[in-house]
């Protein structure tokens, strides 16, 4: 075999025949335009692609797509609308069938209604962001201070502009203050008038919140709290009360509502009751705790920082008192239940009619006459029997029925071993002798002898000075404490443990 068989069996390739080898082209046969006229036309000979991806692309209403940034914005749209579905499934898949859905809107990238196919006379306008017929805030000022230059500066100072800008502001205020378009119709409200305004709304804010507050968490005149109203629809359905018929009687501590009796385990009820709800605000009567942070029965459990036990405590003084006078055989309401500041006591009156106060009741000279022994004899009792001191007597506390003195709120007595118990008493005394001596009652003792009538004391009248009296009580109730805090015990005897109606289990809010 000669040379040149050799050389061509080397040459062959496994892969086939190899193609022409492409002539080498120079530098200026590449710039030459000839060149550049012949690969356009060899391009524009390639058939085109029918891509299903590039036809959805492409079908934008035959959109221009040779502008790169035009294609760039058309893949970026494609791309939010697949990001929009995905964020309605993820909405639908965590919300399910619950009443209550969170939404991803915020979150979306495409605007309503540029992904909707509604036709454009149906566009939701209520997305202000677009509106069209919204006025244009005014601009705010450069950070130099002024705009323009020479005679047309405008500083930020200017009238018109400040105007214009308060004007927009006032949509910051709260949404229950109705603006209205002041910026459409071109309104400029100078400094003074938005500070004005702008005062107005917090100051109406502030009061709406303490209304709402006092609304529901306080018991005010003639009306009451959730609370309390629970309370009460509890009463009804419990069989306690037939029915609740409306507010009797109101005053600086409480509120009174006539009721129909219903039944109860433990004793009977009344066919007429009262339920006095105690009021749970203490702007009528601040000095409550006078009364009951030194009463030795409740002075471990006097809470001030909490108004609500306070109320409790002051509804169970009531009860306990009351206790003490039926006891004694003192005229007065009967307890029937307590359940937390709500005290539904026996009704004095006939048919939904309460008794009237001695202070309205028309009586004759011997009528007034018994009512002024029956009243003594009462003072006295409570003072002896009971060891207590009404510390609010007066014609306004005391009824008249069925031809006796029926004597009521009874929640501020104290005992007399109270530091002003003796005071209280004097103070009742002063009350009552008034009363009847002028109503005409000859046998009315004055409020010295009364005093001393009543407490069993003998504190000397002399020329009858309420300052030296005075100060002869206060000088013995400091008698009293001092030895009450050497000895740890009352001078004045102690009464029996007082016996009560039912207590409802109270549980703290």
């Amino acid at each position: 075999m000669d040379q040149s068989g050799v050389a061509a069996q080397t040459q062959k390739s496994p892969w086939g025949p190899a193609g022409p080898v492409a002539p080498a082209c120079s530098l200026t046969e590449v710039m030459s335009e000839q060149l550049a006229r012949q690969l356009e036309e060899e391009n524009a000979a390639f058939p085109s692609l029918s891509d299903p991806a590039a036809d959805l692309l492409l079908a934008e209403d035959g959109a221009d797509t040779t502008s790169d940034l035009m294609l760039a914005q058309m893949l970026q749209m494609q791309f939010d609308r697949e990001f929009d579905d995905q964020l309605r499934r993820e909405e639908k898949k965590f919300n399910g069938d619950s009443k209550v859905s969170i939404s991803f809107e915020n979150y979306r990238m495409v605007h309503p209604f540029e992904d909707s196919d509604s036709s454009e006379d149906e566009v939701d306008w209520q997305d202000t962001r677009h509106d069209p017929y919204r006025a244009d805030k005014p601009q705010a000022a450069p950070r130099r201070g002024f705009s323009g230059k020479g005679k047309n500066i405008t500083t930020k100072h200017d009238e018109d502009a400040c105007g214009r800008k308060n004007t927009a502001r006032m949509d910051n205020f709260a949404p229950e203050v109705q603006v209205g378009d002041g910026l459409g119709m071109g309104l400029k409200l100078s400094n003074q008038v938005f500070n004005a305004l702008k005062q107005h709304c917090y100051s109406e804010q502030r009061r709406s919140a303490r209304l709402h507050d006092k609304k529901e968490h306080s018991t005010a005149e003639q009306a009451v709290d959730p609370r309390t109203r629970l309370l009460m629809y509890k009463m009804v359905n419990a069989g306690v009360l037939e029915n609740i018929n409306g507010c009797i009687s109101t005053g600086k501590e409480s509120v009174v509502f006539h009721a129909d009796g219903g039944r109860l385990e433990e004793q009977p009820v009344p066919e007429e009751v009262v339920l006095k709800v105690f009021k749970t605000t203490l702007n009528e009567f601040k000095n409550r705790d006078r009364y009951i942070k030194d009463d030795y029965r409740f002075k471990d459990r006097f809470s001030k920082l909490n108004p609500r036990k306070v109320i409790r405590l002051w509804a169970e003084k009531e009860m306990h008192n009351l206790s003490r006078m039926k006891k004694a055989g003192i005229p007065c309401p009967d307890v029937v239940l307590l359940k937390k500041h709500i005290l539904v006591m026996s009704f004095i009156g006939k048919q939904s009619v309460p008794a009237p106060k001695l202070k309205d009741v028309s009586l004759g000279a011997e009528e007034m006459k018994e009512a002024y022994h029956q009243v003594l004899q009462m003072m006295q009792q409570l003072y002896q029997d009971c060891n207590l001191v009404h510390a609010d007597l007066s014609e306004y506390n005391m009824l008249w029925h069925q031809g006796k003195v029926w004597l009521i709120d009874v929640s501020q007595s104290v005992e007399p071993t109270h530091p002003h118990g003796l005071e209280f008493l004097f103070r009742d005394c002063r009350n009552v002798s008034m009363f009847f001596q002028k109503r005409g009652v000859s046998e009315a003792m004055s409020v010295y002898h009364l005093f001393n009538a009543v407490s069993g004391l003998d504190v000397p009248v002399g020329a009858e000075d309420e300052a030296l009296f005075m100060a002869e009580i206060v000088a013995l109730e400091k008698r009293n404490e001092d030895h009450v805090q050497k000895r740890g015990r009352k001078t004045f005897p102690a009464a029996s443990e007082d016996g009560g109606p039912p207590l409802e289990p109270d549980s703290d809010d």
